[in-house]
């Protein structure tokens, strides 16, 4: 069932909104060569804490951590370790949730890890890109395909590929709900957008081709061809007109 929001739960969707982003500020500093992605997962988490609200993913069906990081091949749910030291070169996923007032703030952005190559730098860009090009077609009256056919046409225009297998979703009470918001066309016009609703859109990209596996810590989803792969990744309120992304805020990337 897909939920409207009222204009109180709005309020404090656009609250917890604000610290997500804020948290992803946090771990975007962190992204540097020799930080663990434990150290940045600790950042996140005392920063949520500290505004008075709580990790989303934190025990979310079992996940041990506050956010997660996923480098390189990593597409999406890497579990932060004090054994993974990021390198020069590398680029880290930071997915972020923060629950506040009941109400949950999702988002994600792709940070490079000191200085990274031509091809890792466009990845990053064309996720960012294939975002804003989805999200702007989330106003009323539209349908969630056409959010997925634009993440889609840009992504590959740009000789990448987009992750099938996992969706972006409408975030609410909830940090996952209806509807559905895949990267990709599947031929279907999806439900119709009214205004209230909430979204979470969030491009998975990858250099190769788009078939994701599962690691044995069954979190942990990778590119099945090792091809690096980016995620970026706003909470989204539909409006009659143009969109408001309830995580974006000053200093975000």
């Amino acid at each position: 069932m897909i939920l409207v929001k009222s204009g109180r739960e709005i309020e404090s969707m656009r609250k917890a909104g604000r610290i997500a982003a804020l948290a992803l500020i946090e771990g975007g500093k962190l992204a540097r060569p020799g930080v663990t992605t434990k150290q940045i997962d600790d950042a996140i988490r005392r920063l949520i804490q500290r505004h008075g609200a709580s990790p989303s993913f934190l025990g979310y069906r079992g996940y041990p951590a506050s956010c997660n990081t996923s480098v390189n091949e990593e597409v999406i749910h890497g579990i932060p370790s004090r054994r993974r030291v990021l390198q020069e070169g590398d680029i880290v996923s930071i997915d972020v949730g923060a629950c506040f007032e009941g109400f949950h703030g999702d988002t994600a952005a792709t940070f490079a890890v000191g200085t990274v190559s031509e091809k890792a730098r466009r990845l990053i860009g064309v996720a960012r890109e294939c975002f804003f090009r989805g999200a702007a077609r989330a106003v009323s009256g539209a349908r969630v395909s056409e959010i997925s056919a634009a993440i889609q046409d840009y992504a590959q225009s740009n000789g990448c590929d987009v992750v099938r297998d996992w969706t972006g979703h409408g975030v609410g009470r909830s940090l996952h709900e209806d509807p559905e918001v895949p990267n990709f066309s599947d031929g279907k016009r999806g439900s119709r957008l009214l205004p209230g609703m909430t979204l979470a859109i969030e491009p998975m990209i990858a250099a190769g081709r788009g078939k994701t596996e599962v690691l044995r810590d069954n979190w942990t989803v990778v590119t099945a061809d090792g091809s690096l792969a980016a995620h970026y990744e706003h909470t989204v309120l539909v409006m009659a007109g143009e969109p408001e992304l309830l995580t974006l805020t000053e200093g975000s990337v």
